[in-house]
């Protein structure tokens, strides 16, 4: 072989290995980009600071940037695709995609509330029905409306039958403490902020009452699920690692002192507080994700009466197929 034609080859040897080595490159690089996860103050959502201080993503081999963020935009934030996953209510997840059309896939169960959504009412209210005619401070066309009309349900009465006043969630515990309002609707930890507020409040109604009605969850990209499911399937592997350290009396001490950090509250305070999610594991979330099954109790099921809350309240016109917006691979690759 002529040394021009040596070099030559050795060029054309060099150039292949470097766009092979590129191909082999890029998918790592690829994978490498964190999957970024917005949260925020809500006891089921702040459970994934364990799994963040602690470093249980690193060890899972998943890359995740977790944002931290107020409710609402939160849900402003995935809805404009800044987002791979968000935790959310359920039932915000159909407002984001009858008001954006955004895309969705809920691909873990994290809780459902059990008491940690209320209704409550200034001194000297002492019941649902005594709200009729009175001002109500709620998010309106976010998971405590809904939780505000079942409880007027409950007792005979219609939304029409109270006057809403719009209060974002962490407003709540001070628009009661100044009379703006009769009664608040809000999740914790602004239920005990408003406790402290305003004493001799009393609570008139709360998800504790109609468990499986307000799913928790973290819901995808279709886009992200796609392209990165084994990175999902690795952070469910995790979120199971967090629910049996958080409920574990060896270690839920120091879980509530990692979550009360992240927002300030007091670990015993927090302690106090974090039962009323009831944590799901992975193989409660098997049976949640059932499809078919009517009421509260399956995710199916508390979305049906979401969509219908939904458009009655005309936060949405048309029906959705809650079906859809539901994908159970990431758990049945777990739970068989």
């Amino acid at each position: 072989m002529s040394h021009l034609s040596l070099s030559s080859f050795l060029r054309r040897s060099a150039l292949a290995l470097t766009v092979g080595l590129a191909g082999l490159l890029a998918p790592t690089a690829q994978a490498a980009e964190p999957l970024k996860i917005g949260y925020s103050d809500y006891p089921s959502f702040v459970a994934w600071e364990v799994a963040i201080q602690k470093g249980w993503f690193k060890e899972a081999g998943v890359d995740v940037q977790f944002i931290w963020f107020e409710y609402a935009p939160s849900l402003d934030a995935f809805s404009s695709g800044k987002l791979d996953g968000l935790n959310i209510a359920a039932c915000d997840q159909l407002v984001i995609a009858g008001a954006s059309k955004a895309a969705s896939k809920t691909i873990l169960i994290s809780d459902y509330t059990d008491g940690n959504d209320q209704i409550i009412g200034k001194p000297g209210i002492t019941s649902m029905k005594e709200l009729k005619g009175k001002k109500v401070g709620v998010e309106v066309g976010l998971v405590d409306h809904l939780l505000l009309q079942e409880g007027l349900k409950k007792v005979g009465l219609k939304m029409e039958d109270v006057i809403l006043v719009n209060v974002v969630t962490t407003d709540t515990p001070q628009a009661l403490a100044s009379g703006q309002v009769d009664a608040v609707a809000c999740w914790q930890p602004s239920v005990n902020q408003t406790f402290k507020l305003v004493p001799g409040a009393k609570t008139l109604f709360s998800s504790k009452e109609l468990p499986g009605l307000i799913y928790d969850t973290l819901v995808v990209t279709p886009d992200s699920l796609a392209k990165r499911k084994a990175d999902w399937v690795a952070v469910a592997k995790v979120w199971e690692r967090v629910v049996a350290y958080v409920q574990d009396p060896k270690t839920i001490d120091e879980s509530m002192k990692i979550m009360g950090a992240r927002n300030g509250v007091d670990p015993v305070e927090y302690a106090k507080i974090f039962p009323g999610s009831r944590l799901h594991t992975l193989a409660m979330n098997k049976a949640a994700f059932a499809l078919g099954k009517s009421g509260p109790g399956t995710l199916f099921g508390a979305q049906v009466i979401a969509d219908e809350f939904n458009r009655a309240n005309k936060i949405y016109a048309d029906k959705i197929d809650v079906a859809a917006y539901q994908d159970s691979s990431v758990i049945d690759a777990l739970v068989k």
